[in-house]
């Protein structure tokens, strides 16, 4: 993946005091996960289907 430029989005829940905070982007045939504190670091990948059912059950867990 390194030679798309990803484009990463904070999630809508991240605070302004920059803690517990994550970035997701989406690549070619992945979904690329990273803490914004640590940009540095390699972005865990998972699949798009993956992503998708992480995603549905966390909306379904909200109180």
């Amino acid at each position: 993946m390194s030679t798309v430029e990803l484009i990463w989005f904070k999630s809508s829940y991240s605070g302004g005091g920059g803690d517990n905070c994550v970035e997701i982007a989406f690549g070619p045939g992945a979904v690329l996960v990273r803490d914004s504190k640590d940009t540095q670091r390699r972005g865990l990948r998972v699949s798009p289907r993956a992503w998708s059912a992480f995603a549905g059950l966390a909306a379904d867990s909200r109180v």
